[in-house]
């Protein structure tokens, strides 16, 4: 009788419709695969469960989160070459329940069912948020998806970030490899936006989404601005309060426990949107801008610097990534920059300049990366094994995205320009003062 290994690379070639890029190591020892390959290590019959009754993506990142599924090899490479029958299918590819009217995929998918064992849906890991709803974007909604992914613990977050304390795509000038920090790449992304809002001694600068409160503090004490940031988060705001106090900038920064939907003392100057417009929501983006223009007083500035995906031919059909939905970034939604430009235009604003980090991110990625597994027995004890993994996999695999091009990063520069047609910017592009 063939072992397990050989056994479950034949069922997965026989669902997927191809040879498997990886090697299987499962549970009894037995391997199967191309020789040199990173191998995909199945630990039990518990995964092969998971992915029974959740095929896809959700089985795959519970078997993960879990322990029951791990690789073995270069992380980064075992989800290259995953990655076009994981995360990359085809929008015409058939679903599940077209592919098994397929005799040969639903003996396939029997065979999994019977080398899986008793067929018992396994609970989902403990890491995996729980919904009281089905309404997205209200702001009770959206104050727990953002203390599921927030409130995991300053230390945690500090480990990976590093001393910048930056939840956000860094501005390289050079590789590490080359002579570039983190920090110093963070330190450039942060001034690259002051830049671009052509921040000045005695405006007035609204954060929305403040984090740790790296960009109140920079504003405040490179350029003499007054900043109020907002979170949802308790923790990012304790934190960053910590922060402004220590740097001796309280009379300049203010740190608030606020929905953006909130904040009624404007206008302001300029306002920096750095990472949090991808919680906002399809259904919710417009009002998003419309309150930031209104925010804004004639020919202030606002930089949405913002994640985006790959448009598709029926953007009806696009879905929430289930394992990013499920473990990271609940209700997270992307749009192709073209659709936020659009809905940036509709609520009024001019938008004078759209600039792509996607490399940039890829490389931030993988220095966050390293720093999660350089000290791996740490992180683990801070935030807990489940949610560890959770981190490792959901970055490791941006990187990849990033690195594919199937998602990007821009920074779009958007004016409140006024009735004279004066937006106040300079003649030449990517002059910023």
């Amino acid at each position: 009788m063939p072992d397990a290994a050989q056994r479950l690379q034949s069922l997965f070639e026989q669902l997927l419709g191809t040879p498997l890029p990886v090697r299987i190591r499962a549970w009894d020892g037995s391997q199967a695969g191309p020789p040199g390959a990173p191998a995909l290590i199945v630990r039990n019959r518990r995964a092969l469960r998971r992915l029974m009754f959740k095929p896809g993506e959700l089985g795959l990142a519970r078997a993960w989160v879990a322990g029951d599924l791990d690789v073995e090899g270069d992380l980064y490479t075992a989800l290259d070459l995953m990655a076009g029958f994981v995360w990359e299918r085809d929008e015409d590819a058939p679903g599940l329940l077209a592919s098994l009217r397929d005799p040969a995929v639903r003996s396939a998918a029997l065979g999994l069912a019977r080398l899986g064992g008793l067929p018992l849906p396994p609970a989902p890991p403990p890491e995996e948020i729980r919904r009281a709803g089905s309404r997205l974007h209200t702001r009770r909604s959206d104050r727990r998806a953002i203390s599921h992914h927030y409130d995991v613990g300053n230390d945690f977050y500090q480990l990976v970030l590093g001393p910048s304390m930056v939840y956000s795509c860094a501005y390289w000038s050079a590789p590490e490899e080359e002579g570039g920090t983190l920090e110093d790449a963070q330190r450039d992304k942060l001034e690259l936006v002051s830049r671009k809002l052509a921040l000045r001694p005695g405006q007035r600068l609204l954060d929305v989404g403040c984090g740790w409160g790296s960009m109140a503090i920079h504003a405040a004490r490179e350029h003499g601005v007054s900043v109020v940031g907002v979170t949802l988060s308790q923790e990012q705001a304790a934190h960053a309060r910590k922060r402004v106090a220590d740097e001796g900038l309280t009379d300049r920064v203010e740190i608030r426990v606020q929905d953006y939907r909130d904040v009624t003392d404007g206008p302001y100057d300029a306002i920096s949107s750095i990472g949090m417009a991808e919680h906002v929501g399809s259904e919710r983006y417009l009002e998003y801008a419309v309150d930031l223009h209104g925010l804004l007083k004639p020919g202030g500035r606002l930089l949405n610097h913002q994640i985006g995906r790959r448009p598709r031919r029926d953007e009806d059909a696009y879905d929430l990534d289930a394992f990013i939905d499920a473990y990271v970034f609940p209700d997270g939604e992307l749009a192709p920059v073209g659709t936020t430009v659009t809905q940036l235009e509709r609520a009024g604003f001019e938008v004078r300049d759209v600039e792509s980090l996607r490399e940039h991110y890829a490389l931030t990625l993988r220095r966050w990366v390293t720093n999660l597994e350089a000290d791996w027995k740490r992180a683990a004890g801070l935030a807990g094994v489940g949610r560890a993994r959770v981190w490792r996999l959901y970055m490791a695999a941006s990187a990849v995205a990033f690195e594919r091009n199937r998602i990007g990063v821009n920074q779009v520069l958007a004016v409140r320009t006024p009735d004279s047609g004066a937006a106040g910017l300079p003649l030449r592009a990517r002059t910023w003062n």
